[in-house]
């Protein structure tokens, strides 16, 4: 048995003094399942789901979530559902309703970036896990893990749904710390692999996601998010695509896209928005899209598949968002 001491937070100063010393827990779906498996072993845990939870309007039009709100909140919140459809969709293509109900936003940004064999304590090596040790998944299944972004230390594909959306939103995260706050572009929040796969944020030690920031945006109302798995419910992704676009004159006059399940952190697809703005939306201009993104993807044996799928899912969605059927 692990010792283990609690305490709670009730104020933003009181959880970044604390958070230097000890584990942040939100709702718990994550860190927990993982303590339960022996992958973390924190001794000190300090409850921080007495932080802020409103989500607000702002002046300029767009939305302020605290990071305390529930992923069920969020997705059920009359903003969110007629200015960020595709955010609702997100959280609400992940997971359960009862994880949806304890889940917190700023939770689900630290959720670990994880495969089959990081949970496997006993079996298998995992450089997240334990750096240097190697990495199992490299000879062995690979069906969930990354085809870009990838490094030969991991290849694990970030599990969330929420973020590929705020990755298509232009969020950003804001950030407290013993040294004041700090705002962070989404985008930016989560590292690559590279050598230090277990260094999966750019979070300092004693700071503590405080909120995140969505902009006011033209395209956001005609968003969607579509996501493809093994099983209908409670699974990750395959592939998953958050998009959302503009039309002047039957163009794409602005677009954002952003991929899920197919690299270690949310991945926002800039070649491919570049190719599509200012052209029609077509079956031609979609796939050529998809090529510029995928152009330098890496599949593994296990997941080549994964470069065609993409390339549908997204044209898919594009067709639906821009009125062809097609």
């Amino acid at each position: 048995m692990n010792p283990l001491t609690y305490q709670r937070a009730a104020t933003l100063t009181d959880a970044v003094r604390m958070a230097a010393t000890s584990r942040l827990l939100g709702g718990g779906t994550n860190l927990v399942d993982l303590m339960r498996k022996g992958v973390e072993r924190p001794s000190r845990l300090t409850d921080v789901t007495a932080l802020p939870a409103a989500i607000e309007a702002t002046d300029e039009g767009g939305l302020v979530i605290g990071a305390a709100a529930r992923n069920s909140a969020v997705a059920a919140h009359p903003l969110i559902r007629s200015r960020y459809p595709m955010l609702s969709r997100a959280i609400l293509a992940g997971a359960s309703a009862q994880v949806r109900n304890m889940a917190t936003v700023g939770g689900n940004l630290m959720q670990r970036t994880r495969c089959l064999y990081f949970a496997d304590v006993a079996g298998s090596r995992c450089n997240k896990r334990d750096p240097g040790s190697g990495c199992d998944a490299s000879g062995g299944f690979q069906r969930y893990h990354a085809i870009l972004g990838a490094s030969p230390a991991c290849s694990a594909a970030h599990p969330s749904d929420l973020c590929v959306a705020l990755a298509a939103l232009d969020a950003e995260v804001r950030i407290a710390g013993p040294a004041g706050t700090r705002t962070v572009a989404l985008v930016d929040f989560h590292r690559l692999p590279e050598d230090r796969p277990d260094r999966e944020t750019v979070l300092e030690p004693g700071e503590v996601i405080e909120a995140i920031a969505l902009p006011a945006s033209p395209f956001a109302a005609r968003s969607a998010y579509r996501k493809v798995r093994d099983r209908a419910s409670y699974a990750f992704a395959l592939v998953s695509v958050a998009s959302g676009l503009t039309l002047r004159e039957g163009r794409i006059d602005e677009v954002r896209i952003a991929f899920g399940g197919i690299a270690p952190k949310p991945w926002r697809a800039r070649r491919a928005e570049a190719v599509l703005r200012g052209r029609a939306p077509t079956p031609d201009a979609f796939a050529a899209a998809a090529d510029a993104e995928l152009a330098e993807a890496a599949p593994l044996p296990g997941n080549a598949f994964k470069v065609a799928l993409t390339k549908r899912t997204l044209a898919a969605l594009l067709a639906d968002l821009s009125g062809d059927d097609r």
